[in-house]
């Protein structure tokens, strides 16, 4: 049985693999997922790339939700840690390493003129403004 330390290590590296999963990058996480579970069997690793593999797919396609996903690595983690107990250190490494933003915010700008809702495009014209009447 695992001491509440390791479970609550799984539990922080669970949410920072679905962090990465959230901002589509699955790819970063399979090198790292790699490293973590060559200490395991062959099916281990194949169960872990398979598992992130489905999840990314989970949450891309809006089929998962975050939270089912993080309990399921919560569980998949804790399990390879009683398993495996010298990964726990790559295992605090991704707990810790929360994935920063690497999604773009494009700043543009929009010119209307003319009358009418300005929604999507420009319109030419005059605009006219009209007061109430108190």
């Amino acid at each position: 049985m695992l001491d509440e330390a390791a479970i609550a290590v799984a539990t922080g590296a669970a949410g920072n693999i679905v962090a990465y999963l959230a901002q589509g990058r699955a790819d970063a996480l399979r090198t790292r997922l790699s490293a973590i579970f060559r200490r395991g069997t062959v099916q281990q690793q194949s169960n872990a790339l398979r598992t992130l593999d489905e999840d990314a797919a989970a949450l891309a396609q809006h089929t998962g939700n975050q939270a089912d996903i993080t309990a399921r690595w919560t569980g998949f983690l804790t399990a390879f840690l009683a398993a495996c107990p010298d990964a726990r250190a790559d295992i605090e490494a991704l707990a810790s390493s929360a994935p920063t933003s690497t999604r773009s915010i494009n700043i543009g700008s929009q010119h209307n003129h003319g009358s009418g809702t300005f929604i999507g495009g420009d319109n030419h014209g005059g605009v006219t403004f009209n007061g109430g009447g108190d």
